[in-house]
């Protein structure tokens, strides 16, 4: 890493996923450079073991860091849930203990508990709903809450293969299970694209999309941080390199960011 260049935000996800999270910082922190890598070739990661999801993460923050990012955002929940801990307290302090690595599933859980709601929903992959990631950091801040995790591991497949429909579908399922909680936690970064379902469905219940509010929790931390602001680079540059390129996710990307050029790499 060159040290005393200005740096990028790196920004990682398995798929579309973390375009919708990298569109929600730059609207609200459009100044900054951003680097976003998009593990499309093997994704879904919910669906991995604990040690791939580990290992690909390891090698896309390795990534991220030879090309000059300071502030790394893992923008999947999957990878959050298996991997921030080792990275934060192993890999990076040994590897590159200057950067920094953040994850979404804290701002998730604050957000969710600022609802003051007696019961909070969660819905994710596979991965993250086993490592109960959700239910231990709610209980951490509010013990009282009670959690109820529901994995729905359709709809990643659904969203990457643009089946709307069948992502719609399986919403009004998996929303007949969560009629009685307060507050449903969306924890997958594919999943903003689905609440308008849950919305339909579920009336009543306050959704809890990342895509609201990650672009104020970075701008939080950031203030909290100036050490880490004042060597960000700001000329409002975006990159995005992804491992495997379709022509969906070119379409999904287009629609996001309207001048947008995305490169295909192999990071292994």
């Amino acid at each position: 890493m060159k040290v005393h260049e200005k740096m990028k935000i790196g920004v990682f996800d398995s798929g579309l996923g973390g375009l919708i999270i990298t569109k929600s910082f730059v609207k609200r922190l459009g100044k900054y450079d951003y680097l976003y890598l998009g593990d499309t070739k093997n994704l879904p990661y919910g669906e991995k073991s604990a040690r791939e999801v580990l290992d690909y993460t390891i090698e896309a923050i390795k990534f991220l860091i030879k090309n000059d990012c300071k502030l790394i955002i893992i923008a999947c929940n999957t990878a959050s849930s298996i991997a921030l801990r080792y990275l934060q307290r192993v890999f990076i302090p040994d590897y590159a203990p200057e950067v920094k690595v953040l994850g979404v599933v804290v701002p998730t859980v604050e957000e969710a508990i600022a609802c003051s709601s007696k019961t909070i929903g969660v819905i994710a992959t596979n991965s993250t709903i086993q490592s109960h990631i959700y239910e231990v950091e709610i209980k951490k801040i509010n013990p009282t809450v009670d959690v109820k995790e529901l994995a729905t591991p359709e709809f990643v497949p659904a969203i990457e293969s643009n089946d709307f429909a069948l992502a719609e579908t399986y919403a009004k399922q998996y929303a007949r299970e969560m009629t009685e909680v307060d507050s449903l936690i969306l924890g997958c970064t594919h999943y903003p694209l689905l609440k308008k379902f849950f919305e339909k469905e579920l009336p009543n219940v306050h959704l809890i999309s990342q895509a609201d509010f990650m672009g104020e929790k970075l701008a939080k931390y950031l203030n909290r941080h100036p050490e880490i602001e004042s060597v960000l680079s700001k000329a409002g540059k975006r990159e995005f390199v992804v491992t495997k390129l379709n022509q969906h996710y070119s379409e999904v990307a287009k629609k996001l960011f309207e001048e947008i050029s995305i490169k295909e790499i192999n990071f292994l």
